[in-house]
Order: C-alpha cells, then sequence, then structure tokens
C-alpha cells in the first residue's frame, strides 16, 4: 500500500496503541514540505484477519483519533463441526446472542437463511470488538444487533457514531482435485463520530467493487518481489 503511493520505507512507521490497534504515520512531514493540518489527516489506521480461505485487511485514512477504530469480521457460513444440523449449531452459540437476536435469527423456518442472519450478527460484533481493540474473551451478549431496524446497542446503551459496512464474499477454491465454494458474511466497523449508528448493505457487485478489492493467491505472489526490491 505505501510502495503504490511511493512513499519510501524509511518515511513511515509503523504504530500501536495501548490496547493493540495499529496505525501508519509518516516522519519528516516538515521536510517533506506536509503542513500540519495534512499530517494530521494523513494517518492509516488498519486491521486484518483471515477465517477459512479468507484473508482481509482494511484501512483508512484521516486522524489518529478515528482511523484506529476500525475493525473487520469475518464469519464463513457454515455450521460447526460439520455435520450438525443449523439448530444445533445456532444452540450451541446462543450465549454470544441476545433474545432479540435470536428472535430476528428464527423469524424464518429455513434453514439456509437462519444460517446467514446469525453469521451477519456474529460478523457485526467481531468488527465492532476488534475496532475498540478489546481482549479476547469479550462477552458477544453484551452487543445487540437489530439488523432490520438497523440499530445498535452496547451495554443497554445506543452504539452512536458508528457506521458498518455488511457484504457477502463467495470464493471458489481449489480443493486438491475439487473446487469447493464457501460463502463468508464480512462486515466493516469504523467510527465517524456522528450522532446516530449507519448500517450499509452492498448487494450489488457493482457497488462492491467500488471500494473492496479481491486479490488471489497468484496476484500476491506477483507482488512479493518488488516489495523486497
Amino acid at each position: 500500500m505505501m510502495r503504490h503511493r511511493r512513499i519510501p520505507r524509511a518515511k513511515w512507521k509503523d504504530e500501536c496503541t495501548a490496547n493493540g490497534k495499529r496505525w501508519i504515520e509518516q516522519v519528516s512531514h516538515a521536510q517533506d514540505g506536509m503542513s500540519a493540518e495534512r499530517f494530521m489527516h494523513s494517518m492509516i489506521g488498519y486491521h486484518s484477519m483471515f477465517e477459512g480461505s479468507l484473508c482481509s485487511m482494511i484501512m483508512v485514512q484521516g486522524v489518529k483519533h478515528r482511523v484506529v477504530n476500525i475493525g473487520i469480521g469475518t464469519k464463513q457460513v457454515q455450521v460447526e463441526p460439520k455435520g450438525i444440523s443449523v439448530s444445533e449449531y445456532i444452540e450451541s452459540q446462543a450465549h454470544k446472542l441476545t433474545p432479540l437476536e435470536m428472535g430476528i435469527i428464527n423469524q424464518d423456518s429455513d434453514d439456509p437463511t437462519r444460517l446467514r442472519r446469525f453469521c451477519m450478527i456474529l460478523a457485526l460484533k467481531q468488527a465492532y470488538v476488534k475496532a475498540i481493540g478489546h481482549a479476547h474473551g469479550f462477552d458477544y451478549a453484551r452487543l445487540e444487533f437489530n439488523v432490520p431496524e438497523e440499530t445498535a446497542i452496547g451495554d443497554s446503551h445506543p452504539l452512536t457514531g458508528w457506521e458498518f459496512r455488511i457484504w457477502k464474499t463467495c470464493l471458489a477454491v481449489a480443493r486438491r482435485d475439487q473446487i469447493v465454494n464457501e460463502e463468508y458474511e464480512c462486515v466493516c466497523a469504523f467510527f465517524r463520530g456522528t450522532t446516530n449508528s449507519k448500517f450499509i448493505f452492498y448487494d450489488s457487485p457493482d457497488d462492491l467493487n467500488k471500494w473492496v478489492q479481491f486479490i488471489n493467491i497468484d496476484q500476491m505472489v506477483k507482488v512479493i518481489p518488488k516489495l523486497t526490491a
């Protein structure tokens, strides 16, 4: 990313907050003719994670106190362990959900729909927890996402100022001599400091491609020589 911006490695540093949130800060801005105002808005917050066959990274540029509050959540749409029913799987994860969320998930008897709803809610919670930099062991039941009403609550208080971008990722993964299709519910959580929370659903590939880029392993391998040059 920094190489693409033509910023030499010697002119940026990878920083970290006390709770593990990372951001990239340019150095020597005065010598490079960058104003103080521009420097303040040049911070790049980022977060990465992996789930199944999907490795994800998100980034945002702006002032430090906002860019560090970014997180991504991904949840593969499948039961764990394999072979159990959707009802058994959701019931095993009920401690992460509120009664309202359980009601939303079980509004329909269609198993694929119920599983997708469950994975979306888990991805929302995961993205928010990662965005605030909370350590492992966070009680997901403290959060409540009412997706139909597009509201979010934490410890009985509205989560104001947050933007949640929600989309689906479908992969075709080579497993020996077979191609296996995998589906993931994905969420990006970012603190914008507004007076409410906002949910944005990306159902159109054209809209999603405006800000999400998909790269396969072959493309990554081709870039490695440039990064080490």
